[in-house]
């Protein structure tokens, strides 16, 4: 490198430095960032979109609840407020995050489960025999690929793919040329997990509603991260996790929301003791509760449901609006960061650079990118791999700093070896990799 292209480096490399300060300075949800764990370190946490951090007040909600919930009240705590917590948050959780309505969001089963009932109760309140195909696309999440493949063996329904860019995600018009007469149901992802494209709810449902089927969202990876409006959206039913950013923890259960339209006589498959009329009858036969309730089926994992509570909390005091505001400018600035430093190293760009169609993540795709995960994690720069040779960069905005964001995507410049950063190349990285599939994931 000349002197002075070292110099422009350099100049280049203290501007983004100093712009990832300013922002921190201006940003109105700074403070926020010090109420989680962990956040007074270094380590440059990427990651929120798989796994949210925990708030600082969750040491205390579990504490008080294993020495006064737990361990004073023991079994009478079902009778005072256990048995209400499924509903009580999942109406907090609609009310904050998703646009709805209370009686239409419950705290459920894992994501798995929830959409499988979803689905299934979908295709029981479709009445038209025409009706036998399920529309989902070829990029979504493997576990909602996997339900409908099972769930169309099942009940010998037929699928239609629609072919989904892995670097954009499913169109209004992909979703009219695919949904017609045939069509039972609609599957499809809010915020694409590869690419982190930002489908069009609304008009995507309306064209869903046009062709006379149902629509099912999977709303994983945007609750908590953009705004949402089920019920303005008219939506038919809705699934999503909550460990990502609502910070529920490890296999938090997810929710289930039910437009209140299709809540009578609605059946879902799974018939459990919880989710029956009068649980606590244990009688002969069942009878589904009333309203959303009917869609729990076991009992509710308590334990899992008292971490979000705290990020609802906070999202209710500073709304979606400023959530979703940040998002955009962490978002905004990740790409700024990528247009100066990776990619003149080859990096692809595998998210939409419009902030309209883009989630709260990231993707940049790289050959080097397989391995270069594994030393990142172990200089405390958390990102994810996602194969065959993406990195996601997850920015979730109550906890997320534009500093921490800098230090996150440096540290994947100095591993790329590109001119400006005077660092020894990993193999693959500004120049050819050889064996790629042979080298293992860590």
């Amino acid at each position: 490198m000349s002197a002075v292209e070292a110099e422009t480096s350099g100049n280049t490399t203290d501007a983004l430095s100093q712009r990832a300060r300013d922002l921190d300075a201006a940003d109105p949800l700074a403070d926020y960032r010090n109420l989680f764990v962990g956040t007074d370190t270094d380590l440059s946490y990427l990651d929120g979109n798989s796994l949210g951090r925990p708030l600082k007040r969750t040491v205390t909600d579990i504490s008080s609840f294993i020495q006064d919930s737990w361990g004073g009240r023991l079994i009478r705590g079902w009778d005072e407020e256990w048995l209400e917590l499924p509903q009580a948050i999942g109406d907090q959780l609609g009310r904050a995050v998703l646009g709805a309505a209370p009686g239409q969001t419950v705290i459920a089963d894992s994501t798995t489960v929830v959409l499988y009932k979803l689905i299934r109760a979908a295709l029981a309140a479709v009445t038209d025999p025409a009706r036998t195909e399920i529309v989902l696309d070829t990029d979504n999440f493997p576990t909602d690929r996997y339900l409908v493949e099972g769930i169309a063996r099942e009940e010998g329904l037929t699928l239609r793919w629609i072919d989904a860019d892995p670097a954009s995600g499913v169109s209004v018009d992909q979703v009219r040329a695919a949904a017609g007469p045939a069509t039972a149901v609609v599957v499809l992802s809010h915020v694409a997990y590869r690419s982190g494209f930002l489908a069009d709810l609304p008009a995507i449902t309306a064209a869903v509603h046009d062709a006379g089927a149902l629509m099912v969202w999977d709303l994983c990876h945007s609750a908590g991260s953009v705004e949402i409006a089920l019920d303005d959206a008219d939506v038919d039913f809705a699934a999503g996790c909550t460990y990502k950013y609502l910070n529920g923890g490890p296999g938090s259960p997810a929710f289930a929301y039910v437009n209140t339209r299709h809540l009578g006589g609605l059946r879902q498959p799974i018939w459990g003791w919880m989710g029956r009329k009068d649980a606590f009858e244990m009688g002969p036969g069942y009878e589904a509760a009333p309203g959303v309730r009917g869609f729990l089926s076991g009992t509710p994992a308590i334990f899992g449901m008292l971490a979000m509570r705290g990020t609802l909390d906070l999202i209710e005091e500073v709304g979606m609006a400023a959530v979703r505001k940040k998002s955009r400018l962490l978002t905004a600035f990740a790409l700024e960061l990528y247009e100066a430093w990776l990619a003149p190293a080859g990096v692809q760009l595998s998210t939409p650079r419009d902030p309209e169609l883009r989630g709260s993540h990231v993707t940049i795709d790289h050959p080097a990118f397989r391995e270069m995960t594994a030393t990142l994690w172990g200089q405390d720069v958390i990102p994810d791999f996602r194969a065959p040779q993406g990195i996601r960069i997850g920015l979730s905005p109550l906890s997320t700093s534009f500093s921490e964001l800098y230090r996150g995507v440096a540290a994947i410049r100095e591993l790329l070896g590109g001119p400006e950063s005077g660092a020894t190349p990993l193999p693959g990285a500004a120049g050819g990799f050889d064996n790629i599939g042979d080298v293992p994931l860590n």
